[in-house]
């Protein structure tokens, strides 16, 4: 889940609504002097609440202000970006030593050395920095430099996608290490050794960033990248095809109406961002493992698919895709309202005049949250609402802010968003460990099964491809049978821009997406269009 300062941060842009000011018309001239296709500018839905990767920001790479020691291809492949090589590992995968990149300069002109790497991620992994991620490098028992060129980390354990994890943005020393990492100014100043370096940020308006001109990977043709905030939907796709925008993040059915627009093109990214509703185990109806069950088997997924997603997506029946070489063969599970009714019958759950069952006195019935402006968590929310009322489960959709919701996730359903890329362990451990119910968005409904606690250790620590591909088939068998979630739909990220450059592509995304991810994740290597 997107971490606790970017949802509020989401939710503060949502307030504003679509009075957002017009940027740049596109393809023409600019006053800083970008020539007709040199400049882009792109409208998003959200903004970040910080651009410091010391809080979390582009953790996951593709930030166009910094760079990891490693970066991820368009097939996701590992690949050196700061480092000149990937990792030598040794201690039987204890040990990950990395030479770095010679002539790297920061966006200040200033050398990078190990000593801003070993900075970045002691700062993150302090008690004392507010970065909700910090979980995932806790792996790490120690990060030295050995000169100027070598960075070498030693694990607590063994750790099998940790070389995965070195896409973090690394930061520099002598301007990060002299402020505060929660309060400073490096939070909305940020000097990074990235393709861009950012000009301006108006809040709730639009980030623009300019060519960062000591970026050792060359100089990109897109000189200026406008990123316009533009919360509503339709109007995003309203400036788009007004020629406002050269490209924007749609919803399907936005998406939908510029097919016959021979000036635009739409990019498909597949993703791991999973749609589904949080079960509470405190609440005494969703903590029910028979009411969690006869949801699992009466929501019908395909048509959520279908007709809320206009078939960009796939049904969801667990964290991971379908399509993914870490699902579970034969875990696909169709709707089944009968199968349903018995559950909830051999458990108690009895049927009144009304249709809605009760048990002892109590109605099966709970309040299903989904965050204000979203189109898309809305239908689906009403969707599992109509489904769940077949199988005579009451549930009540309200929308509210991320601020209402946030203190009420506890006790009350919510329609979330996951996923994570790279490697199960990603999304996973923070959304099923027991150690992490409660702890902000991580572990929304508070699941606690030890037999998924286990799956997920032995994941994390195995070394061998076998045992950890078997860790992971018995948790999402384990998920069937005790789900703390119903899982919905895997999206897929929709986006259309205006046909004038080469070299665009897109990535199997995360659960975030549109500001960093987007055909956009290389934009320093667009190329004009003869």
């Amino acid at each position: 889940m997107t971490t606790r300062r970017r949802i509020r941060g989401a939710a503060a842009v949502l307030a504003t609504a679509a009075a957002v000011s017009a940027c740049s018309a596109p393809g023409s001239g600019t006053a800083d002097g970008a020539a007709a296709g040199e400049s882009v500018v792109i409208g998003v839905s959200t903004e970040p609440d910080t651009l410091s990767p010391l809080l979390g920001y582009g953790k996951d790479g593709n930030s166009k202000l910094f760079d990891g020691l490693l970066a991820r291809t368009a097939d996701m492949t590992l690949e050196p970006a700061l480092a000149r090589a990937l990792p030598r590992i040794t201690d039987g995968g204890r040990t990950y030593t990395y030479t770095l990149r010679e002539g790297v300069k920061f966006s200040d002109g200033k050398p990078l050395t190990a000593r801003d790497v070993v900075f970045t991620y002691r700062t993150v992994l302090d008690d004392g920095t507010n970065n909700t991620a910090k979980s995932e490098l806790a792996a790490v028992k120690d990060v030295r430099a050995v000169g100027d060129d070598t960075v070498v980390f030693t694990l607590h354990h063994p750790y099998a996608p940790f070389a995965a994890r070195t896409v973090l943005p690394i930061v520099p020393e002598h301007v990060a290490g002299q402020q505060d990492p929660n309060t400073g100014p490096f939070n909305t100043e940020p000097v990074g050794t990235g393709p861009y370096v950012l000009v301006d940020w108006r809040k709730g308006e639009k980030l623009t960033f300019k060519a960062n001109p000591h970026y050792w990977g060359g100089a990109p043709k897109v000189k200026k990248l406008t990123m316009a905030i533009v919360a509503d939907d339709d109007v995003r796709a309203t400036r788009l095809r007004s020629g406002d925008l050269d490209g924007a993040v749609l919803p399907p059915n936005l998406a939908a109406t510029f097919k016959s627009d021979d000036d635009k093109k739409t990019y498909r990214a597949t993703s791991y961002d999973v749609r589904v509703v949080t079960l509470p185990s405190g609440n005494p109806v969703t903590g029910d493992t028979a009411i969690r069950r006869a949801l699992d088997l009466a929501v019908d997924r395909q048509a959520m698919v279908d007709k809320i997603l206009d078939g960009a997506g796939r049904p969801a029946y667990g964290p991971l895709p379908v399509d993914d070489p870490w699902f579970a063969e034969d875990t696909e599970r169709p709707r089944d309202l009968a199968a349903a009714g018995r559950i909830l019958d051999a458990a108690g759950w009895t049927k009144g005049g009304d249709g809605i069952r009760a048990k002892d006195g109590r109605p099966a019935r709970f309040t299903l949250y989904y965050p204000s402006g979203d189109k898309v968590r809305q239908d689906h929310a009403l969707a599992y609402a109509s489904d769940a009322k077949k199988a005579g489960i009451d549930v009540r959709v309200e929308s509210a802010t991320w601020e209402v919701i946030e203190p009420r996730m506890n006790r009350d359903a919510v329609l979330a968003g996951f996923g994570s890329t790279g490697d199960p362990d990603f999304g996973l451990y923070t959304m099923l460990h027991s150690s992490l119910a409660g702890d902000g968005f991580n572990n929304m409904a508070h699941y606690d099964n030890p037999a998924v606690d286990r799956a997920l250790e032995t994941g994390r620590r195995s070394q061998d491809p076998e045992t950890r591909k078997a860790a992971y088939d018995a948790l999402q068998r384990a998920l069937v049978k005790d789900p703390g979630y119903t899982f919905l739909t895997h999206i897929d990220h929709l986006y259309v821009l205006a046909d004038r450059w080469k070299g665009l592509t897109t990535q199997t995304e995360p659960h975030e997406h549109g500001f960093a991810a987007g055909p956009w994740w290389n934009v320093e290597d667009w190329q004009p269009a003869p």
